[in-house]
């Protein structure tokens, strides 16, 4: 299979692009992630926009878009760079440019970049459904590239950048009838594009494929990557274009932070990405750490020895370019003291754990606390509990806690992180042991484990130890040692500094072995991090592997040890979860970051829409401020709000517009309505 991975998939590097300069700023290269952000003012309101831009500067944002959705407010750039200059901010101006040829035209003069969205800079998109012939299609290429031409050519007298940024929620009518909804169409509409720039001897183009569902944005990234290397080889152009990652109307708070860091960090962990942008529906300023968060976590890792990797005998996944979860074998865990057991792997949903720590000294206290802390996110359940055992006396208290928390009403699978050889003497405790599996284990200790274990009635989760060719051997010694004691209730993790390339390198080496074994997902606690990198941090790890379709449970530790963070631990889980798209627990919200072309009060808006719909479980409300990418959001969407004019809201069912122009103030109660009436409202409890 080829890959579009730097090197070697399993141990992804940076992929080599050549540098593109925007201003003072060079992107690509050796140079560092840049940092990017967006002003919500209005253009033409000269002043506000260069408040703005200058406190994304202040903040460390190193490149500012400004929209220019009209030929005035292309005009007003020229006010805004030099208000800028005049108070010695330097920070490169992008103008955003949808629909309208000669506003970007006007803006080239004054900004040193320029980016067009190939789905409405000279096509259409209305929905019409239409087939066309060799000829026709040859026709609309040709027109498209007659509108685009001027452009390149005026970017390349001024030594102007361009990005080519398709979104998934915008591609036009001809692409979607010949490509359909999909990361393929993306791609076809930016080359289109790349096909002109490349006619024209312009070379300095930046790409992005932003879309709201992390999973497309990956792969519609990775496809671009192929394609553009395919090109290279077959003589077309250099290919080696920079990247601009983002994911689009990602929403606002947590879950605007996790589906942000799933789709940047997963790319960025691939080697894909140059410059990033986080879009929040909240003060642009505050997407800034955000992004610097998400780019120094992976730039470390890129500076990291990069060690050699055996080759596994078969991919990581079927295909790196369409999601599907990795099939695996199902395991029944006993769920506490006589209580239903509890699927892993297998048609389960991707469960959700906690990592508690050790086992606790003071059982029925501790049990008290955990029901009172669990108790605050009624929404969720807790699907296993980790604990860290580590001598008789510690695994003498597991009975007596598991039998505290089913006082409490909490029937849980115990995992217990055993040693080896304390495993081999145990008789009972738990629904699964994680036994770690490391080089200094003799094997003969290994196999007592598992005998013990199928003498107890327990599965085992091996928690491989190791990198590279340890890491093999590691899973291939305890799959021996299962096999000489018979045992056959299986899973297996990893406890790595490198978790995705790790776990990656374990799921092909369990493809090419015909083991079907599942894969958890236990991630470590950072005790040095703050809360919001924690939260980061997590999502980058599992919501990577998730998003490539690896992982049967997630376990989350309990920050600092402190029961009391039990529930927010699980929330967590549970958000990265809905982020990657495999469980869907709260309302979801396609909410974009706002610029000079909404038509409200984007922030307050939702704020006001989550207040009435948060609890709609399984819903998704798109909330837009205009039409760009409103309408095809849509599609991914139960229903939309999207700014059809000043004080104006229209509102959709999927991506039909049903009520048209209501205004601004009645909106949000007409969308309970509209809710209601197409049968998906439930009270809240």
């Amino acid at each position: 299979m080829s890959l579009p991975f730097p090197g070697h998939p399993l141990a992804p590097r940076r992929r080599v692009t050549r540098v593109v300069q925007v201003g003072d700023v060079a992107i690509g290269g050796a140079n560092p992630i840049r940092i990017q952000s967006m002003t919500t003012t209005d253009t033409r309101d000269v002043a506000a926009t260069v408040a703005q831009a200058e406190r994304l500067a202040a903040a460390g944002c190193e490149i500012v878009r400004i929209t220019a959705p009209s030929q005035r407010d292309a005009e007003a750039l020229r006010e805004i760079r030099a208000g800028l200059d005049r108070r010695g901010v330097r920070v490169p101006l992008v103008a955003d440019i949808h629909f309208t040829p000669k506003a970007a035209l006007e803006a080239a003069r004054w900004v040193e970049k320029v980016r067009i969205n190939p789905g409405n800079f000279a096509d259409k998109k209305k929905f019409e459904v239409r087939e066309y012939d060799d000829a026709q299609w040859g026709e609309e290429l040709a027109r498209v590239a007659e509108r685009f031409r001027p452009l390149v050519r005026r970017c390349r007298e001024l030594g102007r950048a361009m990005r080519i940024g398709t979104n998934h929620g915008s591609l036009s009518d001809r692409i979607m009838n010949h490509y359909g909804d999909t990361p393929e169409g993306m791609v076809a509409s930016a080359l289109e594009f790349l096909d002109v720039c490349e006619d024209e001897g312009f070379h300095d183009v930046v790409f992005s494929m932003k879309a709201s569902n992390p999973q497309v944005a990956i792969q519609a990234y990775r496809l671009l990557a192929l394609r553009l290397a395919e090109r290279a080889a077959a003589g077309r152009g250099p290919g080696d274009y920079p990247f601009h990652v983002g994911v689009t109307e990602a929403g606002d708070g947590e879950d605007g932070r996790i589906k942000s860091a799933i789709g940047i960090g997963s790319l960025l962990a691939d080697g894909l990405g140059d410059t990033i942008r986080v879009s929040l529906t909240e003060d642009p300023v505050k997407e800034v750490p955000v992004a610097r968060a998400i780019a120094r976590r992976i730039e470390a890792r890129w500076a990291e020895p990069l060690a050699d990797v055996p080759d596994p005998g078969a991919p990581f996944v079927e295909d790196p370019y369409d999601h599907a979860r990795r099939a695996s074998r199902s395991l029944e865990l006993r769920a506490g003291i006589a209580a239903t057991p509890l699927p892993l792997g297998g048609d389960a949903p991707v469960r959700a754990e906690l990592s508690l720590g050790p086992v606790p000294e003071e059982v029925e206290a501790a049990a008290w606390r955990l029901a009172d802390a669990l108790a605050t996110r009624r929404e969720v359940a807790c699907e296993g509990l980790r604990l860290d055992v580590a001598d008789e006396s510690a695994l003498a208290r597991v009975r007596p806690f598991a039998e505290a928390l089913a006082r409490h009403g909490l029937a849980l699978p115990l995992i217990l992180g055993l040693p080896a050889p304390l495993a081999a003497a145990a008789k009972e405790g738990g629904a699964c042991w994680a036994i770690a599996v490391d080089a200094a284990l003799p094997d003969a200790v290994l196999e007592a484990a598992a005998r013990a274990a199928a003498a107890a009635a327990v599965a085992v989760e091996w928690r491989l130890a190791g990198t590279g060719a340890a890491l093999l051997a590691a899973l291939d010694r305890a799959l021996a040692a299962a096999r000489t004691a018979g045992l056959e209730r299986i899973a297996v993790s990893a406890d790595a500094e490198r978790p995705v390339a790790s776990l990656r390198l374990v799921a092909a080496a369990l493809r090419a072995r015909g083991e079907a074994l599942p894969i958890v997902l236990v991630h470590r606690d950072e005790p040095d991090a703050s809360d919001e990198e924690a939260l980061l941090h997590a999502a980058i790890d599992l919501g990577s592997l998730l998003c490539d379709g690896i992982g049967d449970a997630v376990a989350l530790p309990v920050r600092g040890g402190g029961i009391e963070r039990a529930g927010e631990a699980l929330a967590l889980a549970y958000r990265i979860l809905q982020g990657a798209r495999l469980r869907t627990t709260w309302t979801e919200y396609i909410s974009c970051p706002s610029c000079g072309r909404t038509l409200f009060d984007l922030e307050e808006t939702t704020a006001r829409i989550k207040e009435h719909t948060q609890h709609l479980r399984g819903v998704k409300i798109a909330v837009m401020g205009c039409i760009v990418n409103g309408p095809g959001e849509m599609a991914d969407a139960d229903f939309g709000y999207v700014g059809s004019g000043p004080g104006l809201v229209n509102l959709y069912v999927g991506h039909e517009c049903v009520e048209r122009h209501v205004p601004a103030p009645e909106a949000p109660a007409r969308l309970v309505d509209l809710i209601r009436r197409q049968g998906r409202w439930t009270d809240p409890v």
